[in-house]
This record gives structure tokens, C-alpha cells and sequence, in this order.
């Protein structure tokens, strides 16, 4: 049986015209002796929307009835696009989660799957040409629904395509993998193929290109992977093992939505920081760029995360802070995350000084590094002075 997966994201999606359209490109494989396994997002805006409503009745949402409330989003996606296919005369249909059996842990909003059925979804497979899965979504040993955080349809599809032996493809409103956000750069430059640890990196560091679990899990199993605009001809990106060549920097992300927090006075013991990082990672809170400074008997902590836990954060903390009276808690918003990546850092050097010599007139908050990347925090004010001038700096 050859078998594709493919995956269309939420822009893709957004109306009824596009939804279409892709009907009718799927149908052209099929008519080519191809199954296909289609991953689909919710309809574009669906989530937001959702998530907004759940603002609009708490601050901090319970996490299961999160998760209950976004997950419809891709069954209204999944099953119009079925009913697409059917009117083609493409024998179709559409899977949830609990239909196809992907089952994950139990942390809601941010699940990882842990076995996918194949049997049950090949016998799917055996009767009919097309099967419509809805991306970013599993179930829980418990029994609920359970989503994969966002971005999560990426993967979803690279683990079906995983559990298949079978290439997966990602369409998306780019028609490729670029060095850097076209819309913040209209010159960068479009990428023919780019390692998965490049594209791990990139999408780690805020790079709206691929989910980094679908990343690992293609890395981990071979999975080929292609990149490509949905509705655009034009030969798109793949993703592979390490290239001949190797740039210095191939890609630069970034991640905006970024709090610092800033806290002072902590005890000049270095198990009160380990205390802290513990208690956060119990309520699932995960924290970005670290720094640590003893100054006068006492520790300075600083770290990142997304500005959408704020609300978390500040609880979480506030109740950390009751056992620590003397110590300062500032929270500081608005900030960007800025990364370049490239496999060729691990060889070349002068790298670092290029980079903040490109910066050179910005106030950097935050920095960290790896073997092939390095990442700064700087206030969003700074975002394209910054971009334009690391994008010209390693020609991106």
C-alpha cells in the first residue's frame, strides 16, 4: 500500500473556497494510485477564537476543559474536508482522535503522543482512498481529549507518517522553509534543503515553519519531510540529514511575546534557585533564557518565558515568593527573542563576535548559546533594527 501523509495548516484552511481547492489536489494523487493520510488544522483564527472565549471566563482556564473546548476546532476542518472528497466521488472519511486511537500522556494542553493504532487506522485505509485525521489532538489513558500544544498538527502527521514508514508533507502559506520570516524580511531567502537540526534549532527559537516534537520525531525515524506552499507550484523545501555543504548561519527566528522576570535578593544558596526551577516544572511551566548572578551576598535570578503564561507565572510565583519575603519579583514584557542557527558555528569561528557586533548599539537583556546557535532577549521596540541588521550581517 503506498501511503503519503500530508498535513495543511490553518490558513489553508480559513474558508470553504480553499478547502476546495485542496479537495481537489488530493484527489489528483489519489487518482494516481496514492492513499493519503490528510492532517488537519482547525479552520484559520478557530483557536484563537476559542482561546479567547475561555479568557473572556477565567484568567487561568482549567487545562482539561481547555483542551475539551480547541479540539473542535480540527473535527470542523476534518469533517468538511471528508465531505469535500465525497462530493468528488473520493472515497473519504473522517478520524478524530479517539477514532484513530493516537493515545499520549495525560498533560493537558502539551501531551505527547505515545502509540499510534496503525492496525486499526490501515483497516480505515483498506476501505476507503483518503482519510482526514484531525492534527494536534489524542487521548489520554484516562479517556480525554488531550492537545499537543500549538502547532501541534506538524506532529501529529510526522507521527502517523512515523507509524506508516511513509513520507510526510507540510503545506502552509509558505512555499518553502526561508532563512527568516519573509513578512519581517522581504529579502530573505528561500532555502532548497536544511538539516533537522537546523530546522530543529529554528523551530525551537520561534521559527512558524514546523512544530520541534514533529522535527524530533522525523530525526529520529528518517522521516522525509518536504515544506511547500499549499496553493503555489514552485518546488518547496526538504528537510533531510546534514547537507554537503554547510553554512555558517542558515536561519535566523524569532520568538516574540517574550517576559523577563527579574528576581533579587534570593539567599546566596543555590538550592532556593533549584527549589524555584522545581516548583515551576511541577505545574508544567517552562522557562527559556536563564541567568544567575551573586552580587552582595545574594542571588539575582533572571529567566524568559511566553508571554501567554503570564497569568501562571505571576500565581505560581506569588506563591514561591510567601516562603522569601525579602525577595523582589519584576515581571517585563514586551520583549523578542532573536536567534541565528547553523550547522557551520560548530566549525567556524568569530561567529559570536559577528553577532553582537551587529547588535552592537542594542541593549541585550538575555543571552544563550549552543554548539550551533546563539539567541538574545532584547525589547520589542528593537525587533527590526535588530533582524535587518543580523539578516545583512550573515547574508540571509
Amino acid at each position: 500500500m503506498n501511503i503519503t501523509v500530508q498535513k495543511y495548516g490553518g490558513s489553508s484552511l480559513s474558508n470553504v473556497k480553499k478547502i476546495k481547492k485542496i479537495a481537489n489536489k488530493i484527489a489528483e494523487r489519489v487518482k494516481a494510485n496514492e492513499k493519503l493520510i490528510i492532517v488537519v488544522s482547525a479552520m484559520g483564527g478557530t483557536t484563537d477564537e476559542l482561546e479567547d472565549l475561555a479568557q473572556q471566563i477565567s484568567d487561568t482556564p482549567n487545562p482539561r476543559e481547555m483542551d475539551m473546548l480547541v479540539t473542535t476546532g480540527e473535527q470542523i476542518s476534518a469533517s468538511l474536508m471528508s465531505m469535500a472528497l465525497i462530493e468528488l466521488g473520493i472515497g473519504a472519511i473522517s478520524l478524530n482522535a479517539f477514532q484513530a486511537e493516537i493515545n499520549t500522556n495525560s498533560i493537558h494542553t502539551d501531551a505527547n503522543i505515545e502509540h499510534i493504532n496503525s492496525k486499526k487506522i490501515k483497516t480505515y485505509l483498506q476501505n476507503n482512498d483518503v482519510l482526514i485525521v484531525t492534527g494536534f489532538q489524542g487521548i489520554s489513558s484516562e479517556g480525554n481529549l488531550t492537545t499537543l500544544g500549538r502547532g501541534g498538527s506538524d506532529t501529529s502527521a510526522v507521527a502517523l507518517a512515523g507509524a506508516f514508514n511513509a513520507p510526510c508533507e507540510i503545506y502552509s502559506d509558505f512555499p518553502g522553509i526561508f532563512t527568516t520570516d519573509p513578512r519581517s524580511y522581504s529579502q530573505a531567502k528561500k532555502l532548497k534543503q536544511i538539516s533537522y537540526d537546523e530546522i530543529l534549532e529554528m523551530a525551537r527559537l520561534g521559527a512558524n515553519v514546523l512544530h520541534p516534537r514533529a522535527v524530533e520525531i522525523a530525526k529520529k525515524y528518517k522521516i522525509p519531510l518536504y515544506c511547500a506552499g499549499t496553493f503555489s507550484e514552485e518546488e518547496g523545501t526538504y528537510i533531510s540529514a546534514e547537507p554537503i555543504e554547510q553554512s555558517v548561519v542558515t536561519g535566523l527566528s524569532v520568538m516574540e511575546n517574550q517576559t523577563q522576570v527579574t528576581i533579587s535578593n534570593l539567599p546566596p544558596d543555590h538550592k532556593v534557585v533549584n527549589q524555584m526551577f522545581k516548583f515551576l516544572g511541577e505545574k508544567h511551566l517552562n522557562i527559556d533564557m536563564i541567568s544567575i548572578i551573586n552580587i552582595n551576598e545574594s542571588i539575582n535570578l533572571s529567566f524568559s518565558y511566553i508571554e501567554k503564561q503570564k497569568n501562571y507565572f505571576k500565581k505560581a510565583l506569588d506563591d514561591f515568593q510567601e516562603n522569601f519575603k525579602n525577595c523582589d519579583i519584576v515581571h517585563s514584557h514586551d520583549h523578542v527573542k532573536l536567534s541565528v542557527v547553523g550547522l557551520g558555528m560548530r566549525k567556524q569561528g568569530g561567529v559570536a563576535s559577528r553577532f553582537f557586533n551587529a547588535l552592537d548599539s542594542l541593549p541585550i537583556k538575555l543571552v544563550t548559546t549552543s554548539e550551533i546557535k546563539i539567541s538574545c532577549l532584547l525589547d520589542k521596540k528593537y525587533k527590526t533594527r535588530a533582524l535587518q541588521s543580523l539578516a545583512q550581517e550573515f547574508n540571509l
